[in-house]
Formats: structure tokens, sequence, C-alpha cells
């Protein structure tokens, strides 16, 4: 089988002896030594560490302090975490519907969703390539909203040169099938000082030192030992999504052309990190996508689907009063892509002769 991923983690071996070794594994300096890189990939005064990346999307809500009834705005076309942190965190939901050429939030569909209850615009930069941020952060401006980025799957993604979760406070996920991945842990980032020193209270119990509480916190932590995971993946990161840029472009090359499949795309002014690579499968396609993934997993490549449905498409969700008036039907562009999307490998462990094997197996299935 051809993994759809592969954790790798071996360079951090040495790193996480050392924290064993010392005898402090909870939140320590190798925490500190994390952010650090992590700011640097970021462009941001700050990045403060946490302990995944939903932690991370609900602690940026909360401080921000929103009062009932204040809205954000995200897209339905996500991982539920985006959703479910949102809700933790007391605020009411708005769905804008996403664009087929980057599976992001539309600014056009954004500018209609605002109301004068509207505090936050939440974009997905999902796949690993960024959101329109050229228009959206004006949009935000203009009607005053603030904009936390979720992040989660593109560490090292730019826009027009700004790096991701640069543009207000970014949030990422650091679980173990991500670009980087300390298993479990994730970030904010913010070149807002105020801001950054929240959040480092909020994490720690509300605690600025030891029982002396500022606020009723949580705790939000990473450890040393998470921290040391994932600090030799920063340190290699350029090359390691120069891999996966590779790989991107060699599937690319090779599908083309393929009867049905319409392949990603890297749009002007975008750097794309390739967290996945997503295809998708159309209606004259000679396979439905589900077929498809069927024919490919029987003949040993790894695939998945993300995401199956509109991400308030469940019934654990229905008639929630924080999420109101939500119908799969406005959002015909996102339930669209949810039908068709289906992500090949494309990580940094590839060998040529796996590329050529996704290659030739995709387009023998689908009759090229």
């Amino acid at each position: 089988m051809i993994p759809i991923t592969v954790v790798d983690v071996r360079d951090a071996e040495d790193l996480v002896v050392e924290v064993l070794r010392s005898g402090a594994i909870a939140q320590g300096p190798m925490v500190k030594r994390f952010e650090d890189a992590f700011a640097s990939v970021s462009g941001t005064k700050h990045a403060i560490a946490v302990n995944n990346g939903t932690t991370a999307l609900v602690a940026a809500i909360q401080a921000l302090d929103l009062k009932p009834g204040d809205e954000v705005v995200t897209s339905p076309f996500t991982f539920v975490a985006t959703l479910n942190a949102i809700l933790e965190a007391g605020a009411t939901v708005r769905f804008a519907d996403i664009r087929r050429d980057d599976f992001a939030i539309d600014p056009d569909a954004v500018a209609a969703a605002i109301t004068d209850r509207t505090k936050v615009l939440m974009p997905v930069h999902l796949y690993g390539q960024t959101a329109d941020m050229g228009k959206l952060a004006p949009l935000a401006a203009e009607h005053g909203l603030k904009v936390i980025e979720d992040s989660a799957q593109a560490v090292g993604a730019s826009f027009q040169g700004k790096p991701s979760g640069s543009f207000g406070i970014g949030c990422f996920s650091l679980y173990a099938t991500k670009n980087v991945t300390t298993a479990e842990g994730g970030v904010i980032t913010t070149d807002d000082d105020k801001l950054a020193d929240s959040l480092r209270v909020l994490r720690n119990q509300g605690m600025r030192a030891r029982y002396q509480y500022e606020v009723a916190g949580h705790n939000y932590r990473m450890t040393d030992l998470h921290a040391a995971v994932g600090i030799p993946q920063l340190e290699k990161l350029d090359q390691l999504t120069a891999a996966r840029q590779a790989n991107a472009k060699r599937l690319t090359e090779g599908l083309a052309g393929t009867p049905g499949l319409d392949l990603p795309q890297v749009l002007p002014g975008r750097e794309h990190v390739w967290h996945q690579y997503t295809v998708l499968v159309g209606p004259h396609a000679f396979l439905s996508r589900d077929e498809l993934a069927a024919a490919l997993t029987e003949r040993g490549i790894g695939n998945g689907i993300y995401y199956p449905k509109i991400v308030f498409d469940y019934d654990c969700y229905r008639n929630n009063p924080l999420i109101p008036d939500a119908k799969v039907e406005d959002f015909p562009v996102a339930a669209s892509v949810a039908a068709q999307a289906l992500s090949l490998p494309v990580h940094p462990h590839l060998s040529e002769s796996d590329l050529d094997t996704i290659i030739e197996t995709v387009r023998e299935v689908l009759g090229a």
C-alpha cells in the first residue's frame, strides 16, 4: 500500500531524550525554542504553543472577548474543528460559500454574509494553499472585523509573500498527519503584544505567575516532549515543502488530461505547501468519486475524502441556535466539492516509482 501520509519523526530522538533526561517534561525551555522557530516561519512577533489546533482556535476566539450573539463568518467546507471551536467559544456561526479553484471561502459570499453582529472573519486555508487574503483582509478591515486564520493545514504557505498566520491571528494544528507535527499540538501566531500576553496567561490556568490568577483560564499548555518532536521539522521545513511541491508537480503533469478529473491549482501569488493533493472527480468521469476511492484502495493506493459533507450537515448540529438558518442548499459550491473531492498521496516520502504507480493507476481506472 502506498499510504496517504507517512509520519517520520526520527530526527527528534536526540531532543526527546534530552527532555526525558532533564526530568522536566511539561512546558519549559523546549516549548520556548519551538515557539521562536515557529514565529520565524510565520513571520510574526509571537507564536504561542498550545496543546492542539482546536484549542488554538478556541483560545483565539476567547481572547477577543466576544459577546453572546456576536458572529464569526467561516467556511462550510472544512474539518469539524473549525465549527466546534466557534461553538465552544459561544459565538454564533455564519457560513459563506467557497470557490472551486482554491477550496476556500469566497470573498463575494463573505461580503453578503456580513451583518451588524459580525465580529470575526475566519478563513480556512485548506489543503496547503491560503484563501484569497488579497480580498478578504481588506474586506475585514472595511467592516472592522478581526481576522482569525484557520491555518491548520497551511504551515509555510503564503499569499503574495506574506505567510499564512500573519494576516491577523493565525491558528495552526500540529496533529500527526500535518506537514509539521508534534503528535498533538497547536500554535497561535500574532503581532499583537497585548493579545499574545493574554493568550499566554489564558493557556496557563489564568496565571501570570504561580498562584497569581488574572482571568478564569484553562490548561492549554504544550509539553517540552511535544515541542522536541516538532523542532527538527521546522528546521528542515523548506526541504520537506520542496519535496511536496515536486511531488504535486509530477502528479499534475502525469494526470493532466484524465477524463472527468479536475486537478488542483496553484493560484497566482500563492505558495502552496500541499498538505493534500486534492482532485475533483466530476459527474462525467468513468467512475464516481467513491468508486474511484474504492478502486484505488483495492489496488494499493492510499487516498482520503476530506471532507464528505458540508461541516454542519450532521444530526448533532441540527437546530443548534448558534448555527442559525444553515441549509446545505445555500452553499452549492461547497456541496458540489464535498461530493467530488478526493486526496491522493503527495507526502515527501514518495519515491519516483510510487508517483508513477499513482499516476498510472488513476489513469487506468478512469479509462484514460
